[in-house]
């Protein structure tokens, strides 16, 4: 009885065998091409959604920088006028940027279906601003505002009333309207961003 007790212990203290190790692996490895198998699949199907809510985030953001930089707009280093061009799809002005006290000139324009931001610095005394932008940035991508026929950017005067032309002098607000679709065949469609801006360094020029 001792020597079969002994038997016993020394049968449940060993190790795993071979098969049990086989077994294991191959249990180990079919259930992590499962878990590989059900991520990969969540990203092929919401691929589209989830650069979709990429797109959005940026353009939000690029939104919400566009109007700072259009409440900020003033007078430029020379005394030109703040606003230079405006356009339904694009817009030109001044306006201390990066807070140095040197204001730069700024030109926001869409360009296939990418909104992107030119800056030009100033140099000498009377300044002088650069004919080449010195950095540009891409604001937001997938901007579909033709498609849709939506215009990027709409003028008013201190009486709320919409101007027409191409004359800057009487602007005073900035309504400012974007369509972001990564993929406009496809379902969630499109998404629209509207955001505004009144031009406060202005406001003090009104009659």
């Amino acid at each position: 009885m001792r020597l079969t007790f002994l038997n016993n212990k020394y049968t449940q203290s060993r190790g795993m065998t071979l098969v049990e190790t086989v077994v294991v692996l191959a249990l180990f490895s079919i259930l992590s091409i499962a878990i590989m198998t059900v991520i990969s699949s969540f990203y092929r199907y919401n691929a589209y959604t989830i650069a979709q809510a990429y797109q959005v985030d940026s353009a939000r953001k690029g939104i919400e920088l566009l109007v700072r930089d259009l409440r900020e707009m003033t007078y430029s280093d020379n005394g030109a006028f703040p606003l230079v061009n405006r356009a339904t799809s694009s817009v030109e002005f001044y306006s201390d940027i990066d807070r140095d006290n040197s204001v730069e000139l700024v030109r926001y324009e869409i360009v296939d279906q990418t909104l992107f931001k030119y800056i030009y610095e100033s140099s000498g005394i009377p300044a002088v601003y650069a004919s080449e932008p010195s950095r540009t940035e891409t604001i937001s991508e997938y901007v579909h505002n033709d498609l849709e026929g939506v215009i990027m950017f709409t003028y008013y005067n201190n009486q709320g009333v919409e101007l027409s032309g191409t004359g800057v002098s009487e602007v005073r607000h900035i309504d400012v309207a974007m369509v972001v679709n990564v993929d406009p065949i496809r379902e969630p469609g499109k998404y629209h961003l509207r955001s505004s801006a009144s031009l406060r360094n202005l406001k003090e020029y009104d009659i």
